[in-house]
């Protein structure tokens, strides 16, 4: 089981290399870790990296689920992802991967606390909130108490969902107070924060929009009282959330080199070799959205109709159009459709999913949780009742900031348009939310999906091997939690990912 595998040896590891020096150590290698190296300045700025890379280049299956995305021509059908049909070795690095960043932010914790640096101390609760939020929003139950107590129980017993949901907002008023504490920040630890530079108001702006997440994700089944409890905790803390111009992203020094790019850049633009993304291509439902009321995308940029300008800039043209004279050809497909190997279904008739208001350099910054994100959890927020201020303002605000971060005009006339302007409900804010964090957050589209329905017109999978199966509501547990640690996940009972649904989704 590898999350177990890793410490178990990074610590035979430490405890070897960290003896007493004999006879033959005649060199020291500055490669080879000790107890004492691994510090929690050397930590966080890993840690910080691998967790934005991970959100913004590890949820395709959510991006095709939730008809952002789809398969290109020059690929053939992937029958998993396109027939719902989840098995335990479908995505099992989102559990890997996952526990793996946990187990160093779980050793950061530690050593700052031994070590008394508070701000390394909340910085881990914080990004340890973060990994168990998305363990959980795939999962439910997963090892939480116990998933790093190595001696005591080298097979964790599960936790439930709704439990870790309640303590991650425990641990995130830890860090805001732990945060509020520091009145400096040492020029050390401003260079190890890949992501603020050591400002801990920033910091705290990301603990109250995280615990704001948290609040909005269990929106069906969370109780009144927890809502006052942590909506008081957030107004005591004082610093509010991210507001406009104030996303959380992180650079640890992206090049134009082999594996040293902006991650999303990477992965669905180009290489730092020259390799295309020819698989991800740009989705005919949400293609559909963008194109307005007519549903047909303009092929005249200069006169693109209604078409939402942003469609230009999450997307790019096909390179190789199928309409002769074409210059601004946009084209996508449907999920899941098996289509010919041949003009115009390939990769190069389509459009890829990198345009140029999210792939803008290959040593960007890295999104972790954007400030559209934050106004727009605000909004549904304000208009539940749960913080003060004006939804439809801070809509407006949600919006115009989605226009501003991909660098698309008309942000003031596309919120007069009939159907954009305010109505004042829920579904509205999070279908405008939803337009708007594609290839920023795809995997917050499946959340909101799961729990209130939105968008509520998406089409299943065009796969003829979906049979009358759904989008699924969970990913099953890994194989090798079904090998190594039998007993514990077999008490989480049959799980079906068609029926067994996260506990915050009702």
């Amino acid at each position: 089981m590898k999350k177990y595998i890793y410490p178990i040896f990074a610590l035979a590891l430490l405890t070897v290399t960290s003896c007493k020096k004999d006879f033959f150590d005649i060199n020291q290698n500055p490669n080879s870790p000790t107890d004492e190296s691994v510090t929690p300045q050397v930590i966080l700025p890993r840690a910080l990296s691998v967790t934005a890379a991970r959100i913004g280049t590890n949820f395709d299956y959510a991006a095709f689920w939730t008809g952002y995305w789809s398969r290109s021509g020059t690929y053939g059908q992937s029958i998993e992802i396109e027939s719902y049909n989840i098995t335990t070795g479908f995505n099992s690095g989102q559990w890997t991967g996952w526990y793996d960043i946990l187990t160093d932010e779980n050793i950061m914790e530690k050593k700052a606390v031994a070590l008394n640096q508070p701000f390394y101390q909340a910085a881990a609760k914080t990004l340890k909130a973060i990994g168990f939020m998305y363990l959980v929003d795939q999962y439910n139950n997963v090892p939480y108490t116990r998933a790093f107590d190595i001696q005591g129980s080298i097979l964790p017993s599960y936790d439930k969902g709704e439990d870790i949901y309640a303590d991650l907002l425990v641990q995130l008023d830890a860090a805001a107070k732990l945060f509020k504490g520091i009145s400096t920040v040492d020029p050390a630890t401003q260079a190890a924060d890949v992501m603020f530079s050591g400002d801990v108001v920033q910091w705290r702006k990301l603990v109250n929009t995280l615990r704001l997440k948290l609040l909005l994700h269990e929106s069906q089944v969370v109780p009144a009282a927890t809502v006052t409890n942590v909506v008081s905790q957030i107004t005591a803390d004082g610093a509010g959330y991210l507001a406009a111009g104030e996303s959380a992203t992180v650079n640890p020094g992206y090049v134009i080199a082999v594996d040293q790019q902006n991650p999303f850049y990477n992965t669905y633009k180009s290489s730092a070799l020259g390799v295309l993304d020819q698989y991800n291509r740009a989705n005919n439902y949400i293609l559909g959205k963008y194109a307005g009321a007519d549903g047909v995308v303009s092929q005249n940029p200069t006169n693109a109709g209604d078409d939402d300008p942003r469609l230009r800039y999450v997307f790019s043209a096909a390179a190789t159009p199928t309409i002769a004279g074409a210059t601004n050809y946009y084209r996508g497909t449907n999920f899941g459709e098996v289509l010919p190997n041949s003009d115009p279904y390939r990769a190069a008739n389509q459009s890829d999913v990198a345009g140029p208001g999210l792939a803008k350099s290959p040593t960007q910054d890295q999104p972790l949780l954007t400030s559209i994100e934050s106004l727009f959890m605000q909004a549904e927020a304000q208009q539940r009742g749960w913080i003060p201020g004006a939804a439809a303002t801070t809509y407006a605000s949600a919006i115009t900031e989605s226009f501003s971060y991909l660098g698309a005009p008309g942000a003031a006339a596309y919120l007069t348009r009939p159907g954009v302007v305010f109505n004042s409900t829920i579904n509205q804010i999070v279908f405008q939310k939803y337009l708007s964090l594609i290839g920023l957050d795809n995997f917050e589209a499946y959340v909101d999906y799961r729990r209130l329905g939105v968008p509520t017109d998406l089409p299943l999978s065009a796969n003829a091997n979906r049979l009358d199966r759904v989008i699924p509501l969970r990913l099953q547990y890994p194989q090798a939690e079904y090998s190594y640690n039998a007993a514990n996940v077999a008490a989480q009972g049959t799980i079906n990912p068609q029926t067994s649904a996260i506990f915050w989704d009702k």
